[in-house]
C-alpha cells in the first residue's frame, strides 16, 4: 500500500499543534515553511482535516489552524482517513465470476480467500493507526527528543524573519 506524501505532511502538522499553547493557530504558510514544503498543497491537506473535525480554521491576524480536539481524542487513523478516505486499500473486482467454475450468484468480496485475507489485512493496520493518539505520539516523541516540544513551539510562534 501507498499512502499520498500529505499523509506524512498532515500527521507531522497535527504533531507540532500539540505543541502549541492551548487555543494557539499557526498558519498554513508557517507549519509548510517548518519543513520547506508548498504552502498551496499543504493547505489542501489542512483542509480536509478541517473538513474531518480533526482542526479548526481560525481567521483573522493570528489566525490559522489548531487542534479541534484534544490530542488524546485524534487517533493516527483520523488523520490518514481525513486525507485518504475511508475506502479499503484492496478493492475485490470479483474476478473470480469470470473465471471457470465462476458464478454470477455468488458475492466473492465474501467467498474468495485472497479477498478475505487481504481486507484482515486491511483491518489489522486500521487497528494499528487507530490504537495511537496524537498524545501518545506526542509523548513517545518528547520522551525521545525532549527538546523537540519547546523548539517547535519556538519555531512557530516566533515572529517572521
Amino acid at each position: 500500500m501507498k499512502m499520498a506524501e500529505g499523509v506524512e505532511w498532515a500527521l507531522h502538522s497535527c504533531l507540532n499543534m500539540t505543541w502549541l499553547e492551548p487555543g494557539r493557530a499557526v498558519s498554513a504558510a508557517r507549519l509548510a515553511a517548518f519543513y520547506g514544503l508548498p504552502t498551496a498543497y499543504l493547505n489542501k491537506q489542512l483542509q480536509a482535516l478541517v473538513r474531518a473535525g480533526i482542526l479548526r480554521s481560525v481567521s483573522g491576524p493570528r489566525g490559522g489552524f489548531r487542534l479541534a480536539r484534544a490530542p488524546e481524542e485524534i487517533t493516527l487513523l483520523d488523520v490518514v482517513t481525513a486525507i485518504e478516505g475511508a475506502e479499503e486499500a484492496f478493492r475485490c473486482a470479483q474476478i473470480l465470476r469470470q473465471g471457470p467454475g465462476g458464478r454470477a450468484d455468488v458475492d466473492y468480496r465474501q467467498a474468495c480467500l485472497v479477498s478475505q485475507a487481504m481486507r484482515r489485512a486491511d483491518l489489522a493496520w486500521r487497528r494499528e493507526l487507530a490504537g495511537q493518539t496524537l498524545a501518545q505520539l506526542r509523548e513517545a516523541v518528547g520522551d525521545r527528543y525532549p527538546d523537540t516540544p519547546r523548539n517547535t513551539r519556538e519555531r512557530l510562534v516566533a515572529p517572521p524573519s
